[in-house]
């Protein structure tokens, strides 16, 4: 876990793009039973994180997406995208097109500087 708040938890998710994934603390299977508190810390997390990905990594796109097909509980996926990463224009989980490259500007930088600004605004709340 690299962030948390009473009602929100981030995590990376092990792959060759950046990715990471926001979690609700409490299992709910569908976002309409979240809380409004919640549904917002959500939202203001995927903005804020998907404003560091595009400045920090400049990918090609950002994705952003929430099925909970295997894990039935809402949380939602953010990945920063590259013309050139294995899956691309495919969806991470779609067929792999080729062998990657991605960016190499480092995880652990990007994730101190989120770490800052995720707790910054959410204190401000």
């Amino acid at each position: 876990m690299i962030y948390s708040n009473p009602l929100i938890y981030i995590e990376i998710h092990d792959s060759e793009i950046p990715w990471l994934k926001v979690f609700t603390h409490t299992h709910h299977k569908e976002f309409s039973e979240c809380t409004r508190e919640e549904k917002e810390s959500i939202w203001e997390s995927l903005d804020i994180i998907e404003r560091k990905m595009l400045a920090y990594f400049k990918p090609d796109k950002i994705n952003i997406a929430s099925f909970g097909n295997m894990l039935p509980r809402v949380h939602w996926h953010i990945m920063a995208r590259y013309a050139n990463d294995s899956y691309f224009p495919e969806p991470m989980w779609g067929v792999k097109q080729r062998e990657g490259l991605v960016s190499t500007a480092p995880m652990e930088l990007f994730i101190e500087e989120l770490k800052v600004e995720l707790t910054s605004r959410f204190a401000a709340s």
